[in-house]
């Protein structure tokens, strides 16, 4: 638990969970939030984009295949309004009150969905992440890493159609996994990087051991 003396209250930890779609993050994630329910834990699990009404109803349009006109920079600053609305109405009023709040998917994402794949200038991705956010920084990220390779033979053996930002060609995707892992390298202190090839249960323990709780 940390004391926080800009905002003057408790909180635990914020914890969030990245990588390329079918890294196993979501998976992670919902098994450290079981966890945490399983121990009595104040937790709760929210994604992006979503987590609020509004934000549900941004993520049908970001995700929707028929918007394939849709511009980089416009699907960045949905995914940032959809961020604002989600840390505004359930983020930081969970922290306030002692929760664990566990987040798959958060800012980094837009820096390595729309920066490095999408090429928007990272300075206007940083300025808009801190307005998006009011520069809430996790505490600790898990960047679950797998390569292009593993990413598509998830994709097919899972047998379902791919969403608009899944549906965009191998170039991009390799370029947001490379992204994750300079993000994540660049943020030594709040990332731990793992092989999202190993057993699923392996990569829980080891989530579990690096937050100790």
């Amino acid at each position: 638990m940390k004391y926080c003396t800009k905002t003057k209250y408790l909180k635990k930890l914020f914890i969030t969970f990245e990588g390329i779609d079918r890294s196993g993050k979501s998976t992670q994630a919902q098994k450290l939030y079981k966890y945490l329910k399983r121990r009595k834990e104040k937790v709760i699990l929210v994604r992006e984009p979503g987590g609020t009404i509004i934000s549900e109803k941004i993520r049908d349009i970001l995700l929707d295949k028929t918007n394939k006109k849709m511009f980089s920079l416009t699907e960045f600053l949905l995914f940032s309004a959809s961020r604002h609305q989600l840390t505004e109405e359930i983020i930081k009023p969970k922290l306030k009150a002692g929760y664990y709040v566990i987040c798959d998917r958060y800012y980094d994402s837009s820096t390595a969905y729309q920066g490095y794949g999408g090429k928007i200038n990272t300075k206007i991705i940083e300025t808009i992440n801190k307005i998006a956010t009011t520069n809430l920084k996790p505490d600790i990220s898990f960047l679950i890493d797998i390569d292009v390779k593993e990413r598509q033979r998830r994709l097919i053996l899972s047998g379902r159609g791919k969403d608009r930002m899944e549906a965009k060609d191998i170039s991009y995707h390799k370029k947001v996994i490379s992204g994750f892992r300079k993000i994540a390298r660049a943020n030594k202190k709040r990332f731990r990087i793992i092989d999202g090839a190993k057993d699923k249960e392996v990569i829980h323990e080891e989530i579990k051991k690096t937050i100790k709780i």
